[in-house]
């Protein structure tokens, strides 16, 4: 039976109790799973307070909306605005938002009565008008609560939504997660809020369309 030189024997008993590469070894096993769970941690973050932020607009341009008794294109241009401000530091240019005004009837039906959007155009800190995707006269009777349903009322619709788009991507979407809210409000200074593109053209009665 063969048995191993004494010094190649000393070196291999050595081997076996050196630790030195001990550390190196365990963190390269657990450097991985550590970068995965510090960008999720910062891509989900992120993503939450945006979401906030989202929600924070739907309801500023409810809110400045309801307390003016008319607005024409310049006031809705600067209330949209307000997004560049609230979505600082992120970029704002994902963001579109639309204000409508409903009138609930008598049989609790709900029209918009008027309805603008707004987008932000990158490295803008103005917004843009641009044409709603809703008209007078349409029923959105179903996505009004049940509890504002009340006859004879008016009310402020905000809707926003804003595609994030995680910087890194790794742990979440890489193509983007749409966020959205809305927001109710009534008009606290008259029965309805006027609307027209000028304050020359603008109506004297609340429409009932």
């Amino acid at each position: 039976m063969k048995t191993l030189p004494a010094a190649l024997l000393r070196f291999v008993v050595a081997l076996g109790h050196d630790r030195r590469g001990l550390a190196a070894v365990e963190f390269a096993f657990i450097m991985p799973l550590m970068l995965v769970m510090f960008f999720g941690t910062v891509e989900f973050s992120s993503g939450v307070a945006v979401d906030r932020k989202v929600t924070l607009m739907a309801r500023a341009a409810s809110d400045l909306t309801s307390q003016a008794t008319q607005v024409v294109d310049a006031d809705l241009q600067n209330f949209f605005s307000a997004s560049v401000g609230i979505m600082t530091p992120y970029d704002p240019s994902p963001t579109k938002v639309t204000l409508s005004e409903i009138y609930v009837d008598n049989s609790n039906i709900a029209r918009i009565q008027w309805s603008k959007a707004g987008t932000i155009a990158s490295g803008a800190t103005q917004a843009t008008l641009t044409a709603s995707t809703r008209s007078q006269g349409d029923i959105v009777t179903s996505v009004v609560p049940s509890a504002l349903l009340v006859a004879g009322t008016y009310l402020i619709f905000s809707e926003v939504s804003y595609k994030y788009v995680p910087t890194i991507g790794y742990v979440m979407a890489k193509a983007g997660i749409n966020l959205s809210d809305v927001a109710y409000t009534r008009p606290r200074q008259s029965v309805c809020v006027f609307y027209a593109p000028t304050s020359a053209t603008m109506p004297t009665t609340c429409s009932t369309y």
